[in-house]
């Protein structure tokens, strides 16, 4: 449903032009100490306003409304939340019976019957990421040792995009992207074999992030052209330290103490201002539309810091399941 974790467990909620946003985190160890600057690097990362992303400002501030007290988590439910004010449904009324290509419009409409919130996406949005990066932070601050890196690869199949993201933003089009993130410090032996393992895991939460396409871990895709001689990775030590780390820093779906890289393919974003063919929900036909409003030209830029949250978040879950984090921190 709407939640993730077996320990560190969260569920996001709310809508993109609801009242709020946010995120309830169960089981998070007592003892931690949280406050709200501890939010803004992250949140003013993943925040719009700058070139080629939405124009939509909202100020993000978050709202810690229950499992702490004095400065510190107190094991209780922690709950974050997000004021929603700088919205404009007007811009989607128009829409209400013309899903948009590429949007959960129309599958939200028949899982729903009709009574989905289509208000920009409503509960699908890219809004509800500001949880899985509020999440995230905490992780982070659990995962003392431990440091995640996420950063772009490329954009439209650039290194160096400017000249595609201004020829897309200028004939109203969109552009994705590819994101590497990079986890060090973990210690090995963390996921199980088969269904749990740290791949399948990662994977789970990593498409909680709308529009991932495809996800791949250390070589990845270019395995399968290649001979298991190129592949294998040295073993150096009878820790898991291996001269190259081909496979991304898991194996047999469990950590080999090497760091776990992973890379992630972006979609463009769907709103564009170009012509696109739908269908009208209330008279069957065909018809075409021009999505207006405020959108990113390439919400892949505001991607890093939510793949680091949903990372850390997993990671969080997995070394509470091992032990490796006290349940009330000293």
């Amino acid at each position: 449903m709407n939640s993730f974790g077996r320990i560190f467990r969260v569920s996001i909620l709310g809508e993109s032009h609801g009242e709020q946003v946010g995120v309830v985190i169960d089981g998070c160890p007592a003892g931690l100490e949280l406050a709200p600057e501890d939010f803004t690097d992250d949140l003013a990362r993943r925040r719009g306003g700058g070139q080629f992303t939405t124009a939509r400002k909202e100020a993000d501030e978050p709202m810690i409304v229950s499992g702490l007290f004095d400065g510190t988590t107190t094991g209780a439910p922690l709950t974050i939340l997000f004021q929603n004010r700088d919205i404009r449904s007007k811009d989607y009324f128009a829409l209400k019976n013309t899903p948009r290509p590429g949007h959960a419009d129309l599958t939200a409409y028949l899982k729903s019957g009709g009574y989905n919130d289509y208000r920009g996406g409503g509960h699908f949005s890219g809004r509800l990421s500001l949880g899985l990066v509020a999440a995230g932070v905490v992780a982070k601050k659990l995962l003392e040792g431990v440091v995640i890196t996420a950063g772009i690869l490329e954009i439209g199949g650039m290194k160096q995009p400017a000249k595609v993201l201004l020829e897309a933003e200028k004939e109203g089009d969109s552009l994705g992207g590819i994101i590497e993130c990079t986890a060090t410090g973990l210690p090995a032996g963390l996921g199980e074999p088969f269904f749990d393992s740290v791949e399948s895991l990662i994977s789970h939460i990593v498409f909680a992030i709308p529009g991932i396409k495809g996800i791949e871990f250390g070589i990845g895709f270019a395995a399968a052209g290649m001979k298991g001689s190129e592949v294998n990775d040295a073993i150096l030590d009878k820790k898991g330290k291996s001269a190259t780390n081909r496979a991304g820093g898991v194996s047999g779906g469990i950590t080999s103490g090497n760091p776990v890289v992973f890379r992630i393919a972006v979609r463009p974003t769907p709103s564009i201002r170009v012509s696109q063919q739908t269908v009208n929900l209330e008279t069957g036909k065909k018809t075409e539309i021009t999505v207006t409003g405020r959108h990113d030209t390439c919400f892949a830029l505001r991607l890093p810091p939510i793949v680091e949250g949903v990372t850390a978040i997993a990671l969080a879950d997995l070394m509470l399941l091992e032990g490796k984090l006290p349940r009330v921190l000293p």
